[in-house]
């Protein structure tokens, strides 16, 4: 059990699921963000046993992530959300995606809260989501994001003081961290391991909500990995690239990607 890093396929927007996964794992990467959406695990084409095999054969531990943009509407980005979502189409989503979750073998289905302003409705919504999730035995990532009603840890500490459900716990994306809060990202790491269950990776600047390539931000990823590597011990963790804007030449920012990550974690430049 260990630090599984692996890579988010809204990174590879331009390839057939299939494809992605055979570059992934002949890379070495060892888990998968998969972002259901219209072109890749569409919920109503997808036999997810099936994929789970494919995922298994290739050594891939699957996270099911539903941050899709327009999946539920073709003209608003992650809308409608669990706090304007009157005929329950974000909820229906979320429920599916934990079904295939427990498909595909996965063990979370990591979400957010988007935008909104009732803490009440957020807490109903994420409530019969946790309950699904723990009839399948799965756990909910929730991922604090910048511009949605949750985007710090201490609105996530908030939610989860209002909503003290055993499943729902963590999405950490390190670089929103470095945006946001005011902590080293390797502090918050160790304080919220016990809660951990995914992780994205990304570089970021203070201030600026911008996923960017390893080395292009300001995140120093060497004390970053040996606190994930500290949280996982025990548990296999998965840790997936976030580079969506990067699917024009996913292939090249994969393999870079994971040579900068092995780098870092041994302490030495990715050219070396």
């Amino acid at each position: 059990m260990t630090l599984l890093i692996g890579y988010n396929t809204n990174g590879f927007a331009h390839h057939r699921l299939t494809d992605a996964i055979e570059v992934l794992s002949s890379l070495g990467y060892r888990a998968l963000g998969l972002t259901i959406d219209v072109h890749h695990a569409p919920l109503d084409a997808t036999d997810y046993k099936e994929l789970g095999a494919r995922l298994r054969e290739a050594r891939l531990l699957p996270v099911v992530e539903a941050g899709a943009r327009f999946y539920l509407d073709p003209r608003r980005k992650h809308r409608p959300t669990l706090m304007d979502d009157p005929k329950g189409a974000r909820l229906a989503f979320l429920l599916a995606c934990i079904d295939a979750a427990k498909a595909l073998g996965a063990p979370c289905v990591s979400l957010w809260s988007g935008a909104g302003d009732s803490w009440p409705r957020l807490v109903k919504g994420l409530a019969r989501v946790c309950d699904a999730a723990d009839e399948k035995g799965i756990d909910i990532g929730f991922e604090p994001e910048p511009g949605m009603f949750v985007s710090t840890m201490k609105q996530f500490d908030e939610l989860r003081r209002r909503l003290p459900h055993p499943r729902l716990c963590l999405t950490l994306d390190v670089g929103h961290v470095h945006c946001l809060e005011s902590e080293p990202v390797a502090a918050v790491i160790d304080r919220y391991a016990p809660l951990l269950r995914n992780v994205h990776l990304d570089d970021h600047r203070k201030g600026v909500h911008e996923h960017l390539f390893f080395g292009d931000g300001e995140i120093d990823f060497a004390p970053v990995l040996e606190a994930l590597r500290r949280a996982a011990k025990g548990r296999d963790l998965p840790a997936t690239v976030e580079l969506s804007r990067h699917s024009h030449d996913a292939v090249a920012t994969s393999k870079r990607a994971l040579a900068f990550l092995r780098a870092a974690a041994r302490g030495t430049p990715a050219s070396s």
